[in-house]
């Protein structure tokens, strides 16, 4: 029987894995399907595909399901509209910062209210006085001066002057995160890994001629501004009433309630520095570093050594999981482990390998069009 690509209602626990065909193409799942409602809030590296998530959490059904890298909160999005309840924890403040947006429950009406207030204001004050110019020079932040022009940094500084006169903050401060990102002197093709600001017109791999960096950042902070009124009223008319809880801590260490299930996606090893992708959003925002804290960021690299610290270091994590877990519980966790890093580590955590999936990520996102092949671990309880 023929179903539809993104329709997964038929899922249940009764569903044999063997009848879950997980390896959706580009032209099967392309990024605005990936991207739907909340999930595009803000542009994360390393987030995996939300319907991924959905057929999982269908076919296993747990009451409480924890994500200890909860990242850009893709676990805890699909959980609430399953009405499953759901706790999220990251070591990053930004990652929790953007979770907490996306579950949040919001007067929409009033959402929608305070962001074209500030469109508007922010339009006024860019447009019409020097307050641009002042913050600016009041500005203490090297990076934020050396990766902005001087007049999108003084777009997003009024901006940020304005946050603390609405209720709903949190987005607004995502909003700017998400104009940030896209207003920085970088190309167009490079806005994931910028290793330099880019000062002078360059050829664009992209658009395919002669491009400049950009000196505005009202564009963009309008643009995200309507599109995540957008996004948020789509989501709010599909979440449930089950509750979501965001924890900005270590996952090695903090106490976590009973839960009945584990849904993840943990860092790769040697691939991503998770703080350093939203630099900006920490200077912008004022956040607590917390990279010290990251395991397998890619400033380690990946020698013998980095690896084998990595592999302990995600064992901590599911150790300290095990006494929470039901003992008929599961963990689901999303690899790529093409260095067999993750062989015995179940039994040496207090689980048992049940199975593994393999799927194949066939698609193209930005440059990057590699495929590849990732493996989903299921784990019970032992």
């Amino acid at each position: 029987m023929t179903r539809a690509i993104g329709d997964y209602n038929w899922v249940n626990e009764d569903t044999r894995l063997s009848e879950l065909n997980l390896n959706w193409k580009e032209r099967d799942l392309p990024e605005r399907i990936r991207t739907k409602h909340v999930h595009r809030l803000h542009p994360y590296l390393g987030k995996y595909v939300p319907q991924l998530v959905e057929i999982l959490l269908r076919k296993f059904a747990p009451k409480v399901v924890f994500d200890p890298f909860c990242g850009s909160g893709t676990t805890l999005v699909e959980a609430n509209t399953l009405n499953i309840a759901s706790i999220g924890c990251d070591i990053s403040a930004f990652n929790c910062l953007m979770t907490k947006v996306k579950t949040d429950r919001y007067d929409t009406i009033e959402l929608e209210r305070e962001i074209k207030d500030i469109l508007s204001r922010t339009f006024a004050e860019t447009r019409f006085t020097d307050a641009p110019e002042k913050l600016v020079r009041k500005e203490t932040s090297s990076y934020l001066k050396q990766w902005f022009n001087r007049k999108a940094l003084g777009e997003l500084l009024v901006f940020r002057s304005m946050i603390q006169d609405y209720h709903y903050q949190d987005v607004l401060k995502i909003i700017l995160s998400r104009s940030a990102r896209s207003a920085r002197l970088t190309t167009h093709f490079d806005l994931d890994f910028p290793k330099r600001p880019q000062i002078a017109k360059y050829y664009c791999f992209k658009h395919r001629r002669t491009c400049r960096p950009t000196s505005d950042a009202f564009e963009f902070i309008r643009r995200y501004g309507l599109d995540t009124i957008r996004r948020i009223q789509e989501f709010s008319r599909i979440r449930t009433g089950a509750p979501t809880d965001v924890i900005c801590e270590d996952s090695r260490r903090i106490r976590i309630p009973k839960i009945d299930a584990v849904m993840t996606s943990p860092p790769y090893v040697g691939l991503i520095d998770y703080h350093e992708q939203h630099r900006y959003a920490y200077e912008l925002l004022d956040l607590p570093d917390n990279r010290e804290h990251e395991i397998g960021p890619a400033s380690r690299g990946t020698s013998k050594l980095a690896r084998q610290r990595y592999i302990e270091e995600i064992g901590s994590v599911f150790k300290n999981i095990r006494p929470s877990l039901n003992d008929d519980g599961i963990a689901i966790i999303v690899v790529h482990d093409k260095s067999d890093l993750y062989s015995g580590l179940a039994e040496e955590t207090g689980f048992r390998v049940d199975s593994t999936l393999v799927r194949n990520v066939n698609r193209r996102t930005g440059r990057r069009s590699s495929e590849f092949f990732e493996q989903i671990l299921i784990w019970k309880a032992a």
